[in-house]
């Protein structure tokens, strides 16, 4: 299943279902059983780009705490995969691209 997150000012941004569930847990917007659809009203927006900047920020810092653990063990301190960071960006711009322009995102699969 997709994600499928649109704005008026920007292109549409396409997720993978377990990282758009991601981005709208961390929105407070995803709730089990409830149809994968909803909308994000500008007056929303400021709390959802700082709840998603969090949760870079934590993520960040999980990941620097587990490569100096690595290092400490002389383990390789590379840590794997895309970070929420990279998968958030197109998001992030979308949200402070449509709060400037005062247009609502909306999602569905």
């Amino acid at each position: 299943m997709l994600y499928k997150f649109k704005s008026k000012v920007t292109s549409d941004v396409i997720m993978l279902e377990p990282n758009g569930r991601q981005i709208l847990q961390i929105w407070g917007k995803f709730e089990e059983g409830v149809p994968a659809k909803g909308i994000l009203l500008p007056e929303d927006m400021p709390a959802a780009k700082a709840a998603l900047e969090a949760a870079i920020a934590q993520e960040e810092a999980q990941r620097a705490q587990a490569a100096l653990e690595a290092q400490a063990h002389g383990a390789d301190a590379h840590t794997p995969g895309i970070s929420l960071r990279q998968r958030a960006m197109p998001l992030l711009d979308m949200l402070q691209r449509s709060l400037k322009a005062q247009k609502e995102i909306v999602w569905g699969t």
